[in-house]
């Protein structure tokens, strides 16, 4: 063990309070991401006087799922208002915050590193768990606490750096979304201004559909060319490959729109920075004959993409094969039309790009100064 390295059970204990006097009826639980979530338990005529009750400067976790998951679910309670947790979640706080900071520990607990020895530490059962003992003998890097404050407090400026730009983007995807709509919602084929038309997305776009190389032309060591499988790898902006094949089969190129077309994801949209290897998760999607107008395809498929999810098969989760995402219909304007809504669409469009273009800076940051914490 390094001189600043002690064991978390030194730092932390279990805490145990229960909703005993009905403070609240919000249950929450904890997503693979490390942050609160509403839950998605039916708590309909259950006992909520059993449930924990968890407040500002607390932290939970879920053991139960380690093993299936790959990473334990932890998070550090923010708000104000208490909340509820289920009984089966540890609960705990840091004994002394002199020594160790809350924040300090959760950015260790964000880190890929952590995760893959909680993994490690499992036991042996189906969904594969960890126990309180095995959380406890964890080691960690405990610098002085100025020093702690000061990691905490540069994490905490890209963080909210990044929720700035997150805000400012939702609010002009939602004017993008409204000025789509404004020009190019019609109630009626009859009400189509002269030379639109009302056609399937295959006469404007052009879609490749990824397919999956074999598990043995697959690496995670850089040869060949990258590959993409999902929404893994998908950044703000762009994606960041994470394994490479050396016999690619379907690919995309700099420039396309990428779709996510199976499981949960779908609908969840990235841009190509570069040729990548696409795997059967993925569809790549450009313009027919402009790339330049990538942006105003991708403003189509916003705008129907409910629509699209809705008519998606599957039981469980969705999946968007290509004849639903050539056969969907699509007003397309004029030539001189779009230029009118380019003028504007295309503007909106910029910013966007470049905000999320600056978040992916900010999340590389985020990720350089978690590998940092062992320094």
């Amino acid at each position: 063990m390094k001189s600043n390295y002690d064991i978390l059970g030194n730092h932390i204990r279990l805490i145990d309070t229960r909703n005993r006097e009905s403070i609240t009826d919000r249950v929450l639980g904890i997503n693979i991401d490390k942050f609160f979530m509403p839950s998605v338990a039916n708590v309909i005529g259950t006992d909520l006087s059993k449930y924990k009750l968890i407040t500002k400067g607390k932290f939970a976790c879920n053991p139960m799922h380690v093993g299936r998951d790959e990473r334990l679910p932890v998070a550090l309670y923010d708000e104000d208002t208490p909340a509820l947790v289920s009984p089966a979640y540890f609960m705990f706080e840091v004994i002394d915050d002199s020594l160790l900071n809350e924040d300090y520990l959760m950015m260790w607990f964000r880190r890929p590193e952590f995760d893959r020895i909680c993994w490690l530490h499992t036991d042996g059962s189906v969904r594969g768990g960890i126990t309180w003992d095995d959380i406890c003998r964890l080691e960690l890097p405990i610098p002085p606490i100025e020093k702690q404050l000061e990691i905490v407090n540069s994490y905490k400026a890209i963080t909210e750096r990044i929720a700035l730009k997150q805000k400012i983007n939702d609010n002009l995807e939602a004017t993008l979304s409204a000025l789509y709509k404004e020009f190019f919602t019609i109630t009626s084929s009859d009400e189509l201004p002269f030379g639109w038309r009302v056609a399937p997305f295959s006469d404007i776009a052009a879609i490749t559909m990824g397919q999956s190389p074999q598990g043995d032309d697959c690496n995670n060591n850089g040869v060949g060319e990258p590959l993409l499988n999902g929404p893994t790898e998908f950044g703000f902006y762009s994606p960041s490959p994470m394994q490479w094949t050396t016999n690619g089969k379907k690919h995309c190129v700099e420039g396309d729109l990428l779709f996510c077309v199976r499981g949960s994801t779908t609908g969840r949209m990235n841009w190509a920075n570069q040729s990548y290897a696409i795997g059967r998760g993925l569809a790549a999607i450009h313009h027919k004959s402009d790339c330049t107008l990538n942006w105003f395809v991708k403003a189509m498929i916003d705008n129907s993409l409910q629509e699209i999810l809705s008519a998606a098969t599957g039981s469980t989760f969705p999946n968007v094969g290509k004849d639903l995402l050539n056969g969907f219909q699509v007003i397309i304007p004029d030539d001189n039309s779009l230029r009118e809504f380019g003028v504007k669409g295309h503007s909106i469009f910029s910013m966007i790009s470049n905000n999320a273009k600056e978040i992916d800076v900010l999340v590389g940051l985020q990720r350089t100064l978690l590998s940092k914490l062992t320094i």
